[in-house]
């Protein structure tokens, strides 16, 4: 049976983000332990912290200039101009020797990337709309997918040949997710804007449709609480019981039960949004990922923190594909571009304040008091989704009643 193109789109682009994914775990989990290997030796908690928040930092200031020109010109350009960009930022990452070099290169990732929320918003606008929450979802499972081949194979590679040699590796697996894009996607149903608008215009946008302002204000919470604890995991690992020269492959082991969790059941999910709405489904992954890392906290043996994490990724891989369908489903058509870069601001500046306040409050409290940290704001944000689903509704008019 031949394919529609927006089945193709999704394949292509499944791929796509499943192989960008793969790229960035197989190098970014690792960066406290490459810390180690390039000769820092004190304050390896707020380097990496001021590691990670700088792409976000950088990414966050650009994403609603590359969300104008996304609604100008298209989303497929986007996600060709940032492939090939990130390509050449990761191979010069294999070659850095300093942490001021590496903060460097971090930062310009940050201002070149946009290939996932790219192809997101790609798949969200060209998708008959009564699927939507199923592809959003089907998108996910990519993202997931990498995230667990990434740390098994950054991991593995860093093992065996090095960690220069992971970030070589990523910067051609980032290479190939671009040229599928160049060759195989086909941008459909796309309007062009009849001009850009400046950011400040769309932020007013944004600020007069409550819906969506209550959305982009929870992605930055959630991708806050998140990134409180991703750069501390590592380290943890580490003292969970694994030798500094086997942590990378721990921890890739560990990253990877998260994604793992969510191929099973992302799909499960955005087959439950379709029938029952996003806001729901939000409420509940968040919940579920609230209290998983309330469970965390008792474990002190590397298999029993293992499976737990794993049941914490099984509820919240719900989140993140609800919060592109309430983007989806919040905004008009021709604002969607914009929408998903104004999105992708908010979720990059809580990614990049996550970090510094995980890594200062790691160093004053303990580790233990990350745990704590990410739990509660989780269910601070479940509460606010909660709240917010009134004015979400259980389906928006875009979402039914519509042709495809």
């Amino acid at each position: 049976m031949e394919l529609e193109p927006w089945q193709r789109n999704l394949i292509v682009l499944w791929i796509g983000v499943f192989i960008t994914s793969a790229s960035y775990s197989m190098v970014v989990p690792f960066l406290p332990i490459f810390l180690l290997q390039i000769g820092v030796r004190q304050g390896i908690a707020i380097w990496s912290g001021v590691l990670f928040s700088a792409t976000f930092l950088a990414s966050a200031l650009i994403s609603p200039y590359w969300g104008s020109l996304a609604d100008r010109y298209g989303r497929r350009p986007m996600i060709l101009r940032s492939g090939f960009s990130l390509f050449v930022a990761y191979a010069l990452t294999a070659v850095v020797q300093t942490p001021l070099q590496l903060l460097v290169l971090r930062t310009v990732q940050g201002l070149l990337s946009g290939y996932v929320p790219n192809a997101i918003t790609l798949v969200g606008t060209s998708t008959p709309q009564r699927r939507v929450g199923w592809a959003l979802s089907v998108m996910a499972t990519g993202s997931a997918t990498g995230a667990i081949v990434g740390p098994l194979l950054g991991g593995g590679v860093a093992h065996l040949f090095g960690t220069r040699i992971a970030f070589a590796s990523a910067a051609g697996l980032v290479l190939l997710a671009s040229i599928l894009a160049l060759f195989f996607v086909q941008e459909l149903n796309f309007t062009p804007a009849q001009q850009r608008t400046s950011v400040l215009a769309d932020l007013r946008a944004a600020v007069h449709n409550r819906p969506f302002l209550e959305v982009i204000a929870l992605a930055l919470l959630v991708n806050f609480s998140v990134m409180t604890i991703e750069p501390i995991l590592p380290l943890y690992i580490v003292q969970l019981g694994g030798s500094l020269h086997d942590a990378a492959l721990l921890a890739g082991i560990v990253f990877s039960l998260v994604g793992i969790a969510s191929v099973i059941f992302a799909p499960r999910w955005g087959r439950f949004a379709d029938r029952r709405g996003f806001g729901l489904i939000l409420t509940i992954g968040l919940l579920g990922g609230g209290i998983g890392n309330f469970l965390q906290i008792p474990f002190h043996a590397l298999v029993p923190f293992a499976v737990v994490r794993f049941a914490y990724g099984a509820f919240f891989c719900a989140v993140f594909p609800a919060l592109n369908g309430l983007v989806v489903q919040t905004t008009d058509k021709d604002f969607r571009g914009r929408a998903f870069g104004l999105n992708q601001s908010a979720g990059q500046i809580g990614t990049m304040l996550g970090p510094l306040v995980g890594g200062v409050a790691s160093t004053a409290f303990g580790i233990h008091s990350i745990f704590w940290l990410t739990g509660a704001c989780l269910l601070a944000a479940a509460a606010l989704s909660h709240r917010s689903a009134q004015h979400w509704g259980p389906r928006s008019a875009v979402l039914s009643g519509t042709s495809d």
